[in-house]
């Protein structure tokens, strides 16, 4: 098992993960974060600190696509072990459906 940050995060970009993870497994890109798969330590604790819920255990159905893209851009993005301010306009994204579709890019963040 591991955890995926899923499309809620996309424009929300909520930090406060990244601030927890005992083994800095949050990859950044320009809108969203990502875990990667094979160094999450399935221990939870990012679950709990996102504001926005958009950190689930792969155990949950219909994640399979989300998994995919977090183990894709694990290895493009830089990893990020710093927690940075959110974007101002978080908040007014947060539980907006159609996220990926709309926002998603593919480009990286700037990590540490």
């Amino acid at each position: 098992m591991t955890y995926v940050v899923t499309d809620n995060c996309i424009k929300c970009k909520y930090m406060d993960c990244v601030e927890v993870c005992p083994v800095d497994c949050f990859y950044e890109g320009e809108n969203m974060l990502v875990i990667h798969p094979d160094e999450c330590i399935d221990c939870g604790v990012c679950e709990p600190e996102c504001p926005a819920d958009a950190i689930k255990p792969d155990t949950e159905p219909g994640l399979d696509s989300w998994l995919q893209l977090n183990a894709e851009y694990a290895v493009k993005w830089p990893n990020i072990t710093t927690k940075k301010p959110e974007p101002p306009d978080a908040k007014e994204f947060d539980g907006v459906g159609g996220k990926f579709e709309k926002y998603f890019s593919p480009n990286p963040g700037q990590g540490d």
